[in-house]
Formats: C-alpha cells, sequence, structure tokens
C-alpha cells in the first residue's frame, strides 16, 4: 500500500460525513491507543505558550521614573489618561510611581512614547 501524505489524508477527510470521521478517530484509538482528539488539543496549546515567551508579558505596570524638565505637561498627560485629579497627578509626576497597572503592552507602548514626547522617563514593568 502506497503511503499517503498528510494533504492526501485531509483531502480525504474533507469528502467524508462527520459520523465517517469519528468512525476513523475510534479505529485509531483503537489501532494506536492513542486519542487524536488529545494530541491535536496539546498542539495548539504549546505553540500559543511559545509565542507567549517570545512576546513577553501581555500585560504590563505603566510607570513615571521621572517628569524630566516639561513637568506640566507630563501632569497633563498623567491626568488624561488616569482620570486622576490634579493633586493626585501632580504627586505622581513629582514622585514617580505606577501610572497604570495591568496595562496591555500594546497600549503601553503608546504611552510611553506621549510621555517620552512630553519628556519624561518611563518604564514597562
Amino acid at each position: 500500500m502506497a503511503k499517503l501524505s498528510a494533504q492526501e489524508i485531509i483531502d480525504s477527510l474533507k469528502e467524508m460525513t462527520l459520523l465517517e470521521i469519528k468512525e476513523v478517530v475510534d479505529l485509531m484509538k483503537e489501532e494506536f491507543g492513542v486519542d487524536p482528539s488529545a494530541v491535536a488539543a496539546q498542539v495548539p496549546a504549546q505553540q500559543g505558550a511559545a509565542a507567549g515567551a517570545d512576546e513577553g508579558p501581555s500585560e504590563v505596570d505603566f510607570v513615571l521614573v521621572n517628569a524630566g524638565t516639561n513637568k506640566i505637561n507630563v501632569i497633563k498627560l498623567i491626568k488624561e489618561v488616569t482620570g486622576l485629579g490634579l493633586g493626585e497627578a501632580k504627586a505622581i509626576a513629582d514622585n514617580g510611581g505606577v501610572i497604570k497597572e495591568k496595562v496591555a503592552a500594546a497600549e503601553a507602548e503608546e504611552l510611553k512614547a506621549k510621555f517620552v514626547e512630553a519628556g519624561a522617563e518611563v518604564e514597562c514593568k
């Protein structure tokens, strides 16, 4: 019997009904002692974990390290981003600290660009 390629197997599965595919899965369980659905569920999870390791954390804390020389613009940005009042925003600008917690990494990068443009030094932790 000729060996079928993976694509040929997929093409033949496309022509089957769900009941016929279930029979194939049951036969695979009997023949090989392996549940193909369990293997298929693990592969995407492993790929997702590997991709996540490369990308870094999905949520970060956005921290002001130093307001820089243009503190007024930084205070305005803090107020805009957080919704805090003037006193609370000024306290963060004076002393540094967390501006936003658990921010999506993409949003943190956008915020970082705004704060750097205003002259502040910020970190994503």
